[in-house]
């Protein structure tokens, strides 16, 4: 089915990062600490349950071990007799050999790109990530594209993300027109139904790649609508009536849809066509590489909603870089799946979706990732009147001895999550004590400031 009206963004660029052996020690420990809190200490809670177990489960082995892996954890598990894919094996040790925290069922929310076919054209390919390959993945869906210089991905209505330079024209439905040139990290976002025209230019010999994210899980590449394919299924007498001209003018136009196809790179310094009607008022661009991220304790954030590029009022994009042995922090999203993109390192992330419930998924550069804002149907609640549902809880912890960087992506104009070390600093000590019987001095020193990412430390029993 095309998706006529989907509106789009472009994010990041994407590289070729090599992956890394995961590091034989955590990196030295830093804490931030907050005001301690005043609240008097609660009364040891009347145990109901076991404690959990002090199992560190930590990850088994890596990308690159070199011996055979086996779902073998502690004393549970037992070795494979038949056949087994190795790399595959070895790029998911939390999948053949899960944590015990592991349990019950959770969709598999990790998809390689390397897995997806690929559409393969004269000056360039596509391929993509949607629900037909992820079924979890219902609001967004990706596809990854790459053209040569002077190539030419037609008329089309949806989003991307950047390694090159890409040159975007278009028009919104007030007759306004537009053009700019978009270099490596930069962002381009076209609003529902507005036509335009992706080309990349010569400023690299080796053109353009991208990574293209719409905000609907069901959405395909091979159904877009795209001008030739329109034209090519319009009766020339039509064509001829509509332009004011001779039917002949139209004798060589395409008789089939033209997806991505060579062309003269175009000049990176154009400007747009004149135009009566003037330009877009609210640019389609943006110069996310130009953005200072955020140092943190653990690594660095950048985001671009609506807040700084005003146009995008359907999606939105955050850029983290987690420290070996640093971490995403325990977070969830109240309102928004998070679609993930890994530019480079490795990456552990389980996800609890209530109940019992719990997946680890390991992750390496070209993985896509996804986290459902609510696991299930939401649901109205009968007293309150508003919507609920299982939430899912998560986190991102860099388990190489390299950068970890990665992309979240969300089908809203402004990012929210919420911080679960910030949720208990900021409930009352007694509450926190009688729930988790924490020592007093965690609980007075947890940080009442949003981390996003928590410095690397030593873990010990």
């Amino acid at each position: 089915m095309s998706k006529f009206l989907i509106s789009v963004l472009c994010s990041v660029l994407l590289s070729k990062y090599a992956v890394a052996a995961p590091a034989s020690s955590l990196a030295a420990s830093s804490t931030v600490v907050s005001e301690p809190s005043t609240a008097a200490s609660a009364a040891a809670p009347i145990s109901t349950v076991p404690y959990a177990s002090n199992n560190p489960n930590e990850i088994t082995w890596s990308p690159t071990t070199d011996s055979d892996p086996q779902p073998i954890r502690g004393s549970l598990g037992a070795s494979i007799l038949g056949p087994n894919n190795l790399p595959i094996d070895r790029q998911n040790p939390d999948l053949l050999a899960p944590p015990t925290t592991d349990a019950g069922t959770v969709g598999n929310a990790k998809w390689p790109m390397s897995l997806s076919h690929n559409r393969i054209q004269t000056g360039g390919w596509a391929r993509q990530q949607n629900e037909a390959v992820m079924p979890m993945a219902t609001a967004m869906a990706a596809v990854n594209m790459r053209l040569e210089a002077g190539a030419i991905r037609s008329g089309l209505f949806l989003p991307v993300l950047d390694r090159g330079y890409t040159q975007v024209t278009s028009m919104d439905a007030d007759g306004q027109n537009y053009l700019a040139t978009v270099g490596p990290g930069d962002l381009w976002y076209f609003p529902p139904g507005i036509p335009h025209s992706l080309q990349a230019t010569n400023q690299s010999s080796n053109g353009t790649e991208f990574l293209l994210v719409f905000p609907d899980g069901d959405f395909s590449e091979d159904s877009t609508f795209l001008l030739t394919d329109w034209l090519a299924h319009v009766p020339k007498e039509v064509l001829a009536k509509n332009f004011q001209t001779n039917m002949s003018a139209f004798d060589e136009i395409p008789g089939q849809e033209l997806y991505i196809f060579p062309g003269a790179a175009p000049d990176p310094d154009a400007k747009a066509v004149s135009n009566p009607a003037g330009q877009v008022p609210s640019p389609f661009t943006f110069a996310f590489s130009q953005v200072p991220a955020t140092p943190l304790a653990g690594g660095s954030l950048k985001i671009a909603d609506s807040r700084t590029f005003p146009i995008a009022t359907s999606i939105a994009v955050s850029q983290v870089s987690v420290q070996p042995g640093a971490m995403r922090e325990l977070h969830w999203h109240p309102t928004q799946d998070e679609w993930g993109y890994i530019l480079e390192g490795q990456a552990r992330v389980t996800l609890f979706a209530d109940s019992g419930n719990a997946r680890t998924f390991d992750f390496q550069p070209g993985d896509v990732s996804y986290v459902p804002a609510t696991y299930g149907e939401a649901f109205s609640a009968e007293n309150v009147g508003l919507p609920y549902g299982i939430y899912l809880g998560h986190y991102v912890e860099n388990i190489g001895n390299t950068t970890l960087t990665f992309l979240e992506v969300y089908n809203t104009n402004i990012i929210q999550d919420v911080s679960l070390t910030q949720w208990l600093a900021l409930t009352p000590a007694a509450m926190v004590q009688a729930t988790l019987n924490l020592p007093q001095s965690l609980v007075d020193n947890l940080n009442k400031t949003k981390a996003t990412v928590v410095a690397p430390m030593t873990v010990t029993n």
